[in-house]
């Protein structure tokens, strides 16, 4: 868990000198803080599987909007963001930008079990200087020292048939294969970030994008050191735009995990932005919840915090915020409508967290199949 140093009394920070991230929060933002975390525990509690030693690890991936380059985040945003990741072992995290100030933030708020591995920015407008990290609990995943960016080649993109009038020579946003390792489990992650956009072009540029990440690495898996692939990320795929894309990944032998299947994952609940598709062997099992129904899901963060509920606590904070040029003030439907669409989702994000559960303790499996007749 986080290491709640902000949230202790005067007295507490009198008798030792806790590191503290934001320090001199009064007590009304301490409560309210505090009040954040109480029921977000609840919720992950009741919707996560409890971690079992060796047993399983529960992944997740997050686009954080804009991380790194918003201003206007409150500690609460960042006290909050720190409790979701830590109910989890391993997070691929998109959409993070050039400066690295939030990132050190949550990692102050994580506290030293907590490591990290990030690329480098992807340059250029269409790169929109964003890079991928992944988190991951040290005490129940390691690195397994691959890591690499996933690159194309003239010959390789000379064997394509592309659809999009300008097809990409890269991706957009440079996509990286990393490896862990957790029990028995080795795997490999890719965090992908597609290109944007719901016009009949976008998609099939998209779908280009998919066409050569999956040519590219279909190059490079004989030379991997698993066979256990999973790609992850904020794919941008519309359900009524991306089928064929979505059929592209699984004729190259990807399967979209079940428990994630038709989750709107956007914070509006209008589409399926986020996606994992796995590639994996035999002894590669996803969990099950006690009622057989695959483990996985999404998080619906404002069920919780940033609440329609709390509105009023946050009224002026929205209203300082705003922009534009109507009546946020005194017209209720424009300060709903800045509050639900903007202003809260720069607090948190426009995105959900999705997560899945792995099963790492396949002992019994592997040695029934190895057991003499």
């Amino acid at each position: 868990m986080p290491t709640y140093h902000d949230l202790r009394t005067t007295d507490d920070l009198e008798e030792r000198d806790y590191a503290q991230v934001f320090p001199g929060l009064d007590e009304n933002a301490r409560k309210r803080i505090i009040d954040g975390v109480l029921r977000l525990k609840g919720a992950l509690h009741v919707e996560l599987p409890p971690r079992r030693t060796d047993g399983n690890l529960l992944f997740a991936s997050w686009n954080i909007r804009e991380f790194g380059h918003l201003t206007g985040r409150l500690p609460e945003a960042y006290h909050w963001i720190a409790e979701v990741i830590s109910h989890f072992d391993l997070v691929a995290i998109q959409e993070v930008k050039r400066t690295l100030k939030d990132l050190d933030i949550l990692m102050r708020l994580l506290g030293p079990h907590w490591g990290y591995m990030m690329t480098d920015i992807t340059g250029g407008p269409a790169g929109n200087k964003e890079r991928s990290v992944y988190l991951y609990d040290k005490r129940r995943v390691q690195l397994s020292g691959l890591s690499g960016e996933v690159a194309a080649w003239p010959e390789l993109r000379a064997e394509l048939a592309f659809e999009s009038a300008r097809p990409p020579e890269q991706l957009s946003r440079a996509p990286h294969v990393t490896g862990f390792i957790t029990g028995w489990k080795r795997f490999s992650l890719v965090n992908v970030h597609l290109a944007p956009g719901d016009g009949s072009e976008d998609v099939r540029y998209r779908r280009d994008e998919v066409r050569l990440l999956l040519s590219a690495l279909a190059e490079a898996r004989d030379d991997m050191w698993t066979e256990n692939l999973i790609l992850v990320g904020d794919m941008n795929l519309y359900a009524a735009r991306d089928g064929d894309t979505v059929a592209l990944l699984e004729s190259d032998g990807y399967v979209e995990p079940q428990a994630l299947l038709g989750l709107p994952t956007n914070a509006a609940g209008t589409e399926i932005y986020d996606r994992m598709f796995l590639s994996s062997n035999e002894y590669f099992r996803l969990g099950t919840r006690s009622n057989g129904a695959p483990s996985g899901g999404t998080l619906d963060l404002f069920a919780h915090v940033f609440r329609d509920a709390d509105k009023p606590s946050y009224r002026d904070a929205v209203i300082s915020d705003y922009g534009g040029s109507r009546d946020i003030a005194g017209d209720e439907d424009v300060f709903d409508s800045y509050w639900r669409v903007h202003w809260r989702t720069r607090q948190l994000s426009d995105h959900l967290p999705i997560w899945i559960e792995l099963e790492t303790d396949d002992s019994v499996a592997f040695l029934t199949s190895k057991r003499p007749v």
